[in-house]
């Protein structure tokens, strides 16, 4: 019998059987795991709070047959204030939807781990509008996994001398005002987006949710992150329309 331990968020939770559950885990070290938990339903298990969806815990899982099963499970942060703010949910959901199609069983994620634990971090407090704690994961992610846009300079003719800022979904990055000229379709964004732009795709990790923007360069700003999101994955993601109606 193998055993694996690792430290890991739970991404997904579906019962099974009376008692049991099989939990998906977003792990530091071997990326999507599935694994039974044995009786995680009753409310005495040992089980049962690090095994919760959005549970951060070390995880010592043993492999058995065809499948890994927890062994033992001790929570590190439970992220309860999300769990118990239907509005929190949906943001934190959202983001979950995201991480199950980018993540990959048996490949280490660390710093797409880091990122999307720093975020709910963010979330469940209420230092920071959601909507641009949710843009900054969204972009820094498509980074991470390879679809960084090109912000340092005009995708087409390589310039740096950018006044009048355009953004093309086609080139994935800034078009300058000349290329613009020229024919190109592009969006044009207001220099504040374009700076924050810039910011998530090249700062550090400590400082990248370390700026505020206002709210016309906000709306911008998610517009047009969701739409890159939805190109460079070919899926629309909807759950956060329900924050709309609300």
């Amino acid at each position: 019998m193998s055993y694996l331990k690792t430290k890991g968020i739970v991404i997904r939770e579906k019962n099974t059987g009376e008692a049991d559950k099989i939990i998906t885990i977003f792990s530091e070290s071997h990326g999507k795991i599935s694994a039974i938990a044995n009786s995680a339903k009753r409310p005495k298990s040992k089980l049962v709070a690090g095994t919760q969806l959005l549970c951060y815990s070390d995880f010592l899982l043993y492999r058995s047959r065809d499948m890994y099963r927890v062994n033992t499970c001790d929570v590190i942060q439970s992220f309860y204030p999300i769990r118990d703010d239907i509005i929190k949910l949906t943001y934190a959901a959202h983001l979950i939807d995201i991480i199950r199609d980018v993540i990959q069983e048996n490949q280490s994620s660390q710093d797409l781990l880091k990122l999307f634990l720093n975020t709910l971090h963010l979330l469940a407090k209420k230092e920071k509008d959601p909507d641009l704690i949710t843009s900054i994961f969204e972009l820094r992610m498509l980074s991470l996994i390879g679809y960084s846009p090109g912000v340092s300079s005009c995708s087409l003719c390589g310039s740096k001398e950018i006044d009048l800022f355009f953004f093309s979904f086609s080139k994935c990055g800034f078009i300058c005002e000349k290329c613009i000229k020229k024919g190109e379709e592009a969006k044009p964004i207001t220099k504040a987006t374009a700076k924050a732009l810039m910011h998530i795709v090249f700062s550090d990790a400590k400082s990248l949710f370390s700026f505020q923007i206002s709210k016309q360069s906000l709306e911008e700003l998610g517009n047009l992150t969701r739409q890159y999101l939805r190109e460079r994955l070919e899926k629309d993601y909807r759950k956060l329309d329900y924050i709309q109606k609300i």
